[in-house]
């Protein structure tokens, strides 16, 4: 019988955290069925994208909410360096309540839609916004379901040329409340599509961190454990650049599968100064994803050796693709550029925030049954938007 982070089926379905433990295990599979799936579709992606990427003049805009927002969040500011594009990052909740603040009518944009089910409410508003507003707008949507309302979207759209609908490979769309192999497989296409790379450089990259996430599974179960054991009632991530994204996401992660019992917050690593290091306490654990750019590390190391010598927060832990000697800091030994570190940190707070929640004694699957909070977001009203 398989085991997911140490726990048997049994054990796990008992606890109602069976699919939150396999889709976080699953992932550096499913990322080389992501790759797989990307080479099977070469042809007809190469077609639609290339002729808006050779453009240098487009707008690519990130969309989605909630953890698929993040991931937009997280990708932007590698890829608007490394592309040269003018791409940026907004939740699909940002534009759907203020459309004329992000959507620009008179610049050629790519709409790159991140969206688990499809169905949210926003995920469709966004899109119609976009389409309603924008003459030359062109639609990439990343999804987990392919039944989707975005796939009934682009079936009956006006232009479905403008529209190309990558499904991410079967067990992406998670069956947990949380977002774990949906968010990463969703990204993990977005970099690979958008992200101008060798093929054979890109492949490689994909299997390195697929295999050290495979390792990393079994080699940070102790530290998971013991960390969410601990009695800290307060988690504050903070990164830099492309880190920020999964800062945000990571203390996302672990308020949601905590249902709120742990007070969380991420920022920047400068940003952290400004304010909010209040929030460290002796109840506090503080994660600090460091760079492999030479340049940023420089901030994330003075960062985390002064929240280390304050000796304020319960425990200073940080994540490093550098090996080092450091007991407080954890290695994933990779020289792979910050976009591909992205996910093994991202392992790491999904793997811390699973365990916290079997701390608090709640379930995984569904860390809020009495249903205030949804898998997929109700109650949400979506209004013509007539601008003058």
């Amino acid at each position: 019988m398989h085991q997911y982070l140490n726990y048997s089926q049994d054990w796990l379905a008992q606890h109602q955290a069976q699919h939150t433990a396999k889709e976080i295990c699953q992932q550096p599979k499913i990322w080389r069925n992501v790759w797989q799936l990307i080479e099977q579709q070469h042809s007809a992606l190469h077609a639609f994208l290339s002729p808006l990427l050779d453009d240098t003049d487009l707008e690519i805009i990130l969309t989605g909410a909630g953890s698929s927002a993040f991931g937009g969040v997280a990708l932007a500011p590698w890829l608007r360096q490394t592309t040269q594009h003018n791409v940026h990052a907004y939740g699909s909740t940002e534009i759907v309540t203020d459309p004329l603040q992000y959507l620009r009518p008179g610049k050629k944009t790519l709409l790159v839609s991140f969206a688990r089910s499809g169905n949210s409410p926003e995920s469709v508003a966004a899109v119609k916004l976009a389409d309603q507003l924008i003459p030359n707008c062109y639609h990439l949507f990343l999804t987990c379901n392919p039944s989707s309302a975005l796939t009934q979207y682009a079936a009956s759209a006006k232009q479905p040329q403008r529209i190309f609908e990558l499904v991410m490979p079967e067990g992406s769309h998670d069956v947990s409340f949380a977002m774990t192999s949906s968010i990463s497989s969703m990204m993990l296409a977005a970099l690979l599509l958008l992200g101008n790379f060798k093929q054979h450089d890109a492949k490689q990259a994909v299997m390195e961190i697929a295999d050290i996430c495979e390792e990393k599974l079994v080699a940070w179960q102790t530290i998971t454990k013991q960390l969410a054991r601990s009695p800290c009632q307060r988690v504050v991530y903070v990164g830099s650049s492309c880190f920020m994204g999964i800062a945000q996401e990571s203390a996302l992660k672990i308020l949601e599968l905590t249902a709120g019992k742990l007070a969380t917050r991420f920022d920047s690593t400068l940003g952290l100064r400004h304010g909010p290091k209040f929030m460290v306490n002796a109840d506090t654990l503080m994660i600090c994803f460091l760079s492999n750019d030479a340049y940023i590390r420089q901030y994330d190391n003075d960062l985390f050796n002064e929240l280390t010598h304050d000796n304020i927060a319960s425990h200073v832990l940080a994540l490093s693709g550098q090996a080092s000697q450091n007991p407080h800091i954890l290695s994933v030994d990779s020289a792979l550029a910050d976009c591909w570190l992205m996910f093994p940190y991202l392992l790491f707070a999904q793997m811390l925030a699973f365990e916290t929640s079997l701390s608090c004694g709640l379930t995984p699957d569904n860390p809020c049954p009495t249903g205030e909070v949804n898998r997929v977001v109700k109650g949400v009203n979506i209004y013509p938007f007539n601008p003058a």
